[in-house]
This record gives C-alpha cells, structure tokens and sequence, in this order.
C-alpha cells in the first residue's frame, strides 16, 4: 500500500513540475507553483518527515507563490497619474513605444 501512495505522490509531483515549467503566464505559474508544493508537502509526509512536509507546506505551497504574485502585481501596475502628466509635458504622449 505504501509504494501505491509513495508512486501516486511521486507522479502528481512529476505532472505539477511539468505543467509548472510548460505554463507561460506568472499568475498561473504561482498558482501551478502552489499546487507542486502541496505535492511535495504530501510526498514528504508519505515518506514519513513530517517536519519537511510541515516547511513545504509553509513556504511552498504559501509564501514564495504569495511573493511571486505580489511581484507580478507590482511589475504591471497602471502608470500613476503623475508619471502620465510628465508624459503630456515630455510631448511623448499618443506615441507608441518602440
């Protein structure tokens, strides 16, 4: 029974790393991501470490794909209002970026 559980949890963390390297968008990486650390966590714990499975858990499966999603919310956030009036000072506004 235990080679079952070991063998299903070992291909659950194969096919979410797969689909974690084949996703093109960060939103859905962090989300895949997340999804591969609660495989790892649930690995862990079929291996009998309950510690590591307990870490997975913490930083896997919440914190670094929380950190990933704040990035990406940060990275593509709308111009402020004083970044557009700068741009209607600099003459390069209706211009399209090159």
């Amino acid at each position: 029974m235990n080679e079952w559980l070991v063998g299903a949890a070992v291909a659950f963390v194969v096919l979410a790393a797969t689909a974690a390297v084949l996703t093109r968008d960060p939103t859905r990486q962090a989300v895949v991501l997340s999804v591969l650390g609660l495989g790892l966590a649930i690995l862990f714990a079929v291996l009998q470490a309950p510690d590591v499975a307990l870490s997975q858990l913490g930083v896997g499966t919440a914190l670094t794909p929380l950190m990933i999603l704040l990035t990406v919310r940060k990275v593509t956030r709308q111009p402020t209002r004083a970044s557009r009036d700068a741009d209607r000072h600099d003459g390069t506004e209706g211009r399209e970026q090159g």
